[in-house]
Parts: C-alpha cells; structure tokens; sequence
C-alpha cells in the first residue's frame, strides 16, 4: 500500500519532545483531527501510549494519558490508541509468544503481549496507531516495520495505511529538515501505521 506524507504546514513547528516520544507535536494534533473525529458521531478519545521498553511489567512503566474533547468527556466510544515506539525498543528479529492462546497478552510476553492487550482495549474495531522510527547500529539501517505489522495481524489487526512524517519546518517553499537529537544519522522522518482491530477476542 502506497504510503501517505504528512509535511509541516506553514505555521508548524518541529517542537521537541521529551523521548521516548516520536512524533512532532504537529502531528499530534494532526492524527486528532483526522482520526478522532467523526461526522455526526461524538469524537473518540485518543489514549496516547509512549513506550520505552518491553521488559517484564512493561505496562506499570508505560506512560499513558488521554485527549478527550472537554465538550465530550461523558464519551464512552472505543478509543483511539496511539503508541510511540522509541527505536531502542523495536525488535530486530521476528518475536514469538511463549503461551498459548487462553494465555497470549501476559504482562511480559514483549510485542506478542503487546499486541494482544491493544486489541482486546480496542473491543474488535477500534484503531491502532503505531508511530516510530528506523534506527542505525553499526552503519546498518534498521527498518522494524515489517516485523511490527506482522505481529500486529496475528494478535487480529488489518493494516490500513502508512504515513510518514517529515521532521522539519517550513521556509518559504521549502521544507528544512530538523530530526529530533536522538534520531540516527541521516533519519529525517518517523513511521505512522494505522490499524484496525479484526474481530473479537477473549
């Protein structure tokens, strides 16, 4: 599927944020818009997930906080999650769930686990975005992608689309690059994958 690009617009600025986080506050605001809300129905509440490990227990350090339309607080529609992979936490290798499948989700069951307990948050239909970046070790260019929507389909989502999210600012018609400090050399942009939760899931 082709992918999507989303350039800072005029008044955007490329505003640094603390890492773990990926994305430009641009963009954030961006994916509320353009996810969140819908014609005619209340605007879902975006859970925003910033990961900076899968250890064992890695939900008790996940941070988590939630934008919600103050005009719509009372919501009780299926949120939107939005998950910030910091690069250092991206898989390598295809990963493997060691439990079976009255079992998938344990707390430190890593990406397998991961995937799971979004989708049963999701109720079957909600959407998932994963927002991330590639990542250089030893002059080799890491690209998780792949691997993430793998393990995404297999707790039950459909990969929708791929946005990619230049980080930069706008001067006159030209769009300056402006990485964040922990990005890898030559790394101008971060990935977002939209997901859609299949199903149900016990």
């Amino acid at each position: 599927m082709p992918a999507t690009v989303w350039l800072p617009g005029l008044r955007d600025t490329e505003t640094t944020r603390t890492a773990p986080a990926v994305l430009p506050s641009w963009a954030i605001d961006r994916i509320r818009a353009e996810f969140t809300h819908r014609p005619g129905r209340t605007p879902a509440p975006l859970l925003r997930l910033t990961i900076g490990d899968i250890d064992e227990g890695m939900d008790a350090r996940t941070p988590c906080t939630e934008d919600t339309d103050h005009a719509h607080k009372s919501s009780r529609s299926t949120p939107v999650l939005l998950a910030e992979l910091h690069p250092a936490t991206l898989p390598t290798a295809d990963v493997h769930s060691h439990y079976g499948s009255d079992e998938q989700g344990a707390i430190d069951d890593a990406w397998p686990g991961f995937f799971h307990r979004a989708h049963r948050l999701l109720h079957g239909n909600g959407l998932l975005l994963l927002a991330t970046r590639q990542r250089r070790d030893a002059d080799r260019l890491t690209d998780p992608l792949g691997l993430l929507v793998a393990g995404a389909r297999t707790a039950g989502f459909r990969y929708l689309q791929h946005i990619v999210v230049v980080h930069g600012h706008a001067v006159g018609d030209r769009i300056v690059p402006a990485p964040p400090d922990d990005a890898s050399p030559g790394v101008i942009h971060c990935d977002l994958l939209v997901l859609r939760a299949q199903g149900s899931r016990p």
